[in-house]
């Protein structure tokens, strides 16, 4: 028989084990932020940044350069910490925590984070006005990312190895590239406003295949095409080129919608078919 402080010496044990374990589960996330991966998450933007706005700061002086009261070095660090952070973000924590040590970034991907600071370069004239004697600097920048964008992907392919990681910074800096550029050369007038379209058209559709996940809908695959990607080099091309100086404003109005429809074509055909409005299509996942 157990006596009347038996429950309570029992729940007492109870309480006991509840509260060492939230301890153990407090001091492993203090561990986990103190852990390389944590510092990583951290660290990695702060310093970037910082590098990137001060190697700005001494190539771009201030004088003549800026719209507004920012420096665009600090608007290409800023943009260039959250693209950093994104990258902490996205590797695998449980691999690191094993092997903290290891190479993080192989090749291909060292190439794809430089292509990132070269956007970000691009994104810090969104406050330098149209007249800069630098005004080559954001078609150069971009351009060159264009180039590392099909070599990071040709040197992940042969002398190195695709990752689940290179998949996503790829697209990811991709995006980020599709909205600096397109901006910088709207507000310059080398690109319509309504071409802006195309850098919010990948957000529509996250937003609405996310909808239809709260909503308890189904979410189908995209079609097994590459058409996205060979009209998504044609973008890369055509936003140079309204940023290069030398390229005539008119010719690029011109041929703004030709180049920009067929893209808007393809977003609004995979929302299509992730929402199961397109025949002969296997439910998947899009993400």
């Amino acid at each position: 028989m157990h006596g009347p402080g038996s429950g309570r010496r029992t729940r007492a044990a109870s309480t006991d084990t509840r509260g060492d374990t939230d301890q153990e589960a407090s001091m492993a996330g203090r561990q986990r932020d103190q852990s390389p991966h944590g510092w990583l998450r951290l660290g990695l933007p702060l310093v970037g940044a910082f590098c990137l706005a001060a190697l700005l700061r001494e190539l771009f002086p201030a004088a003549g350069m800026t719209r507004w009261v920012v420096h665009p070095a600090a608007v290409a660090g800023l943009c260039w910490a959250g693209q950093l952070w994104y990258v902490g973000r996205s590797i695998d924590a449980n691999r690191f925590a094993r092997d903290p040590w290891h190479r993080p970034f192989g090749l291909a991907n060292t190439l794809t984070l430089l292509r990132g600071g070269l956007y970000a370069v691009v994104a810090g004239f969104v406050v330098v006005p149209a007249t800069t004697d630098l005004a080559w600097v954001p078609a150069l920048c971009y351009g060159s990312g264009v180039v590392l964008d099909k070599l990071d992907g040709t040197v992940a392919r042969t002398v190195g190895r695709e990752t689940a990681l290179g998949r996503r910074l790829d697209m990811a800096f991709d995006t980020f590239g599709f909205v600096a550029a397109p901006v910088v050369a709207v507000l310059w007038g080398q690109l319509p406003v309504w071409y802006l379209s195309l850098s919010a058209a990948r957000y529509v559709f996250l937003a609405g295949v996310y909808w239809r996940r709260v909503r308890g809908r189904p979410v189908f695959d995209t079609p097994d095409s590459n058409l996205g990607k060979y009209l998504a080099g044609v973008q890369m091309v055509f936003v140079t080129m309204a940023l290069a100086p030398a390229v005539s404003t008119a010719l690029v109005w011109t041929l703004a919608p030709a180049v920009l429809a067929p893209s808007l074509a393809v977003f609004a055909r995979d929302f299509l078919a992730v929402s199961g409005r397109l025949p002969h299509v296997i439910p998947g996942g899009q993400n």
